[in-house]
């Protein structure tokens, strides 16, 4: 019987940026807290933060985030929860999606139109207005179903998933991961997308897995966990990001900073996840010689004035809506998380 040699796990090795990312998570969440109260600013004296475009701290509570969870209660019929989640974030645009309502007046699966929609976003393609957020790429998928534009191809995609039936076999997946492998094998889904829409689809009520079952890093994570670290060891990316929600706490305490929550909501491996990718971006402004493995020493998108305030509202399974009022208010007296 051969012998097996167990191999003692390597820890990763920090680098000098690595409290960047704690230090940038508090002062990114503070920024949110204090536009709650004040929505003209200034809310940090950080240039780098002032200057620049940056994501909020928690994933649910950005705009967009929040544009779906509220379309997404809405609804009942699992059917066109998942047909208008997936509607909305194939453009990821609250403002294509908004366009779209209102020139059909309702937008379900039961009155969809592959040649209607197909011929409304063609218009509005036509009439110079960009219909795809630039947040992140979507393929085409045009090889798979030869359609001449984009979006044309990507309504055939939705199409597909609904012929399919793909929400029920969501609705009784049994784990996030399922939900994750079964977006992955559609076309125009790599890893990054999948588990970014498998997170959407866990807002609403068509399924309701933890925050902390799954997590999948993507390209920007990656190149802000390398900045962080100088080795990860016998580390993978997830585990990575898995350690840095598991020291949470105990971090925030060793720097002497507010540890960033959502009305009492600690940070989940999502929000670890695209923390990463904010630092990354965060780092290009204070050390751009260390560009990683993407090259860029940039940050692409400038900050510009909010569109309006926004009523925050979270997925009721959440159980956070109910403070929300209350801790606002106190935000307001100068009491701040």
């Amino acid at each position: 019987m051969p012998i097996t040699h167990y191999t003692k796990p390597t820890k990763p090795q920090k680098s000098i940026l690595y409290d960047s990312y704690w230090t940038f998570a508090a002062k990114r969440q503070d920024v949110f807290i204090k536009r709650l109260s004040n929505p003209l600013g200034p809310w940090t004296n950080d240039r780098v933060i002032q200057n620049n475009r940056f994501t909020n701290v928690f994933r649910a509570s950005d705009r967009v985030s929040q544009f779906l969870i509220d379309l997404q209660y809405q609804e009942e019929d699992p059917k066109d929860i998942f047909f208008k989640t997936m509607l909305f974030k194939i453009f990821n645009k609250i403002e294509t999606y908004n366009y779209l309502l209102r020139e059909l007046d309702i937008i379900s699966y039961e009155s969809f139109l592959f040649e209607k929609y197909d011929e409304l976003l063609t218009y509005r393609m036509a009439e110079k207005n960009t219909i795809y957020s630039a947040a992140y790429i979507m393929p085409s998928a045009g090889s798979v179903f030869g359609y001449k534009f984009k979006h044309s191809n990507h309504l055939a995609l939705l199409s597909k998933m609904m012929d399919d039936e793909l929400y029920k076999k969501i609705a009784e997946s049994k784990k996030l991961e399922d939900v994750y492998k079964m977006l992955l094998a559609y076309p125009s889904f790599g890893s990054f997308l999948a588990f970014q829409y498998t997170i959407d689809l866990n807002y609403s009520e068509l399924i309701d897995f933890s925050e902390m079952d799954f997590v999948v890093a993507g390209p920007g994570a990656k190149n802000g966990i390398i900045k962080c670290f100088d080795s990860l060891g016998s580390y993978s990316y997830e585990d990575i990001i898995k350690m840095m929600v598991d020291s949470q706490e105990l971090e925030s305490e060793r720097l002497g900073i507010n540890l960033p929550n959502l009305w009492g909501r600690r940070l989940q491996l999502i929000d670890c996840q695209n923390l990463f990718c904010e630092v990354d971006k965060y780092l290009r402004g204070t050390n751009p010689e260390m560009n990683g493995t993407s090259g860029r020493t940039r940050i692409k998108q400038k900050f510009s004035t909010p569109k309006g305030p926004i009523a925050y509202f979270f997925p009721p399974k959440w159980k956070i809506n109910d403070q929300i009022n209350t801790l606002c208010q106190k935000e307001r007296e100068g009491i701040f998380l």
